[in-house]
């Protein structure tokens, strides 16, 4: 398994998002949504995630 060494990890606090990037932020190609958490996907390789209402999991 190749991992990345770095992590890309943006709060946007107006929409309540938190976007992790596992590579160079970049767009993805492919995108499934699951509950609140969104999986990014280039090339069929998971390469972030956007949480939504991320804020209520910081409680």
């Amino acid at each position: 398994m190749n991992i990345s060494p770095q992590m890309w990890i943006d709060f946007d606090r107006e929409a309540d998002v938190l976007y992790v990037s596992f590579e160079k932020p970049q767009n993805a190609d492919d995108s499934e949504m699951e509950g609140d958490v969104i999986v990014h996907k280039r090339k069929n390789k998971i390469v972030g995630l956007s949480l939504l209402h991320a804020s209520k999991f910081a409680s």
